[in-house]
């Protein structure tokens, strides 16, 4: 019961934020996922043994997501600047060798694994408006749910045994079927200026990247030996166990509408 509650009190404060605030609202919101995200996220990489220079990767973190929707600066010379920063403040720790990688590359990977997602998310609501962003997550939401059902019906064959047992084979093709599907079904009245082929390509993109997604926090998960990211959201864990796969799914969604 209290997984249900709290998943529809989160889903309801979702659509009421992204319906109702400005593209610049939104980023500041999507800031503060931002930094809870990467709180989750350094928890997990001290676990593993890594250790980051918080302040300075939680600020390039945020950097990266506040330059993605509105360009103030181009994000070369932001990510460039973060990884500048990111090393001094590396170097100039106690640790040497395969360790003090292992911090850097830790560190590094914090924007552009958390910030410029967050970033994307809130580009694609500046771009196409809110409704775009609604049938981004609604199809994530899909993708998940399909190959959840799926699998617990016809699943055999585990997807990556050593990254998330639960996963199926058989799982997977139902996200492959029913996201496009949905995509195109949906984008046809929320999105009708793109033709039914790129919204059933985008659709296949975003399974694709979502499993990504979700096996990737898997694996740092397990390598921390943790059930879930963080406990903020009740029974439902932490903030990247609810956005793992929109995470890799997001950019790939702002990649289309920005290209096409």
């Amino acid at each position: 019961m209290t997984r249900l509650v709290s998943g529809v009190v989160l889903a309801v404060a979702a659509l009421g934020l992204i319906w109702f605030l400005s593209p610049l609202a939104l980023l500041g919101v999507a800031l503060i996922v931002a930094a809870l995200a990467f709180h989750e996220y350094e928890t997990i990489v001290d676990a593993i043994g890594a250790k980051m220079p918080y302040w300075t990767a939680l600020l390039a973190t945020l950097l990266a997501c506040a330059m993605v929707p509105f360009q103030w600066v181009d994000i070369e010379s932001v990510l460039a600047a973060s990884l500048l920063m990111i090393a001094v403040n590396v170097l100039l720790s106690d640790r040497s060798g395969a360790p003090l990688l292992a911090d850097t590359a830790a560190a590094a990977l914090a924007p552009v694994y958390i910030g410029l997602p967050l970033g994307c998310l809130v580009g694609v609501h500046a771009m196409a408006g809110r409704e775009a962003v609604l049938l981004l997550i609604a199809t994530v939401a899909v993708s998940d749910s399909s190959q959840y059902y799926a699998g617990r019906a016809f699943g055999r064959t585990p997807l990556a045994p050593l990254r998330s047992p639960k996963k199926t084979r058989e799982g997977a093709v139902g996200g492959f079927i029913m996201a496009p599907l949905f995509l195109v079904v949906a984008g046809h009245y929320f999105l009708p200026a793109f033709p039914w082929w790129w919204h059933a390509s985008v659709g296949l993109g975003i399974v694709v990247t979502g499993i990504i997604g979700d096996l990737f926090e898997s694996m740092l998960k397990r390598a921390a030996d943790m059930k879930d990211s963080g406990a903020i959201i009740p029974g439902h864990g932490g903030v990247l166990d609810r956005i793992d796969a929109l995470l890799f799914a997001a950019p790939v969604f702002y990649f289309f509408l920005r290209t096409v």
